[in-house]
């Protein structure tokens, strides 16, 4: 039987510190200490040279279980849907009205630190409801 692997996911961005500690937020993950022997992340930037600075950041699960987010800059913007998303689960065991409402509140926490909502998909025959949203560069994530 192979064994499980960890793994990271990674974003492609404009600004990597900015949309990592925007994810710290919706999922209660922390950014890292700053490297060894700084004091401080501005610090670190500080003894890169211009062109390095704020090229990557990361964030991970305080309690170890959910995977690290890796966050690196690239050159070229966001042009179509992502082909991966994050589905956040606000909601799970809850159903109906029940259910939209605490999307609906996270959904508002979220637009307050610079989300985006979409659309609600409501509950069909086969799925209950989630909520559609954006991130702080534009990238889809579902409220479930």
């Amino acid at each position: 039987m192979p064994s499980i692997k960890k793994f990271q996911v990674t974003f492609d961005c404009a600004d990597p510190e900015r949309v990592a500690r925007f994810w710290c937020e919706v999922l209660g993950y922390v950014a890292p200490p700053p490297p060894e022997g700084f004091a401080s992340w501005d610090a670190y930037r500080r003894s890169l040279p211009a062109e390095r600075r704020g090229e990557w950041f990361a964030c991970s699960d305080p309690s170890g279980v959910g995977p690290r987010l890796y966050f690196q800059r690239v050159p070229e913007g966001k042009v179509v849907k992502n082909r991966v998303h994050l589905d956040v689960r606000v909601a799970t065991g809850l159903v109906g009205e029940e259910r939209v409402a605490a999307l609906e509140a996270e959904c508002t926490r979220l637009v307050a630190l610079g989300a985006a909502r979409v659309r609600l998909l409501p509950a069909d025959e086969e799925n209950e409801s989630c909520l559609v949203m954006r991130d702080v560069e534009g990238n889809e994530f579902c409220l479930d």
